[in-house]
């Protein structure tokens, strides 16, 4: 079994240490039996839509997101048909709002965006650096994460995370958060949220075994201290709520 990750922009939207991301689902993989090749693009680069079966971008500055909007924009043609092909998609921190139809910056100018989704993003004058707790129907457990945002976004019908219980929302506190169609996941957590979140991983190896058409063993493998590390994250920030 062999598989591609494509990841977007290493150099410029990875603010958080984002790339982990796929260092960790990487490693989830290669576990079950899967040899694993990550191909990366930079700006200058032309992204190989159809050659991934994994698209991953990051966070990035305010700055960087806009130049990785400019650099995605020519293929959003190929990334639309790559997952629609069967590529499972994950975007984290401000390049989940690279999906929807647009970003309006903070001096008011409207940057068109991939279109992929319907909705749009304003940046505000207000930044919200907080911790997370989000629950999903898509896994039983919590989610634990942080976000550093400084926008809303309007216009998710599917939200990943049907409610949080701490952080911010995509238009407000503790509202519903992120975006999921089919294989495609978006959050503005970042952290990075697969490092904290076991079971998310193992739902992206789930998606990315089912679109290959391959049979995952379960129970899934687990990586040392992992499940202790979320259990010990979960129970500090719900600490936090009673306090």
């Amino acid at each position: 079994m062999e598989l591609t990750m494509l990841h977007l922009y290493p150099d410029a939207m990875s603010l958080y240490g984002d790339y982990a991301n796929l260092c960790v689902l990487r490693r989830h993989l290669e576990a079950a039996g899967v040899a694993v090749t990550v191909d990366s693009a930079l700006f200058e680069e032309a992204p190989d839509m159809q050659g991934a079966d994994f698209i991953y971008m990051g966070a990035g500055t305010e700055h960087s997101q806009k130049a990785a909007l400019t650099a995605l924009t020519p293929y959003k043609e190929a990334f639309q048909e790559a997952a629609n092909g069967g590529a499972v998609v994950l975007f984290t921190g401000n390049a989940m709002e690279l999906l929807g139809r647009s970003v309006t910056d903070a001096e008011g100018k409207v940057w068109p965006g991939l279109a992929l989704a319907d909705f749009a993003t304003v940046e505000t004058e207000r930044r919200t650096p907080e911790d997370v707790i989000a629950y999903t129907a898509l896994w039983d457990s919590p989610v634990v994460g942080f976000m550093n945002k400084c926008s809303v976004t309007k216009g998710v019908t599917t939200p990943l995370f049907e409610k949080l219980s701490m952080g911010f929302g995509n238009e407000g506190e503790k509202g519903p958060e992120g975006y999921v169609s089919g294989n495609m996941f978006a959050t503005h957590l970042t952290g990075p949220v697969l490092v904290k979140n076991p079971d998310f991983t193992g739902l992206l190896m789930r998606r990315i075994f089912a679109a290959k058409g391959w049979e995952l063993a379960e129970p899934l493998p687990i990586l040392p201290y992992e499940r202790e590390a979320y259990e010990v994250t979960l129970r500090e920030l719900t600490a936090r709520l009673g306090s």
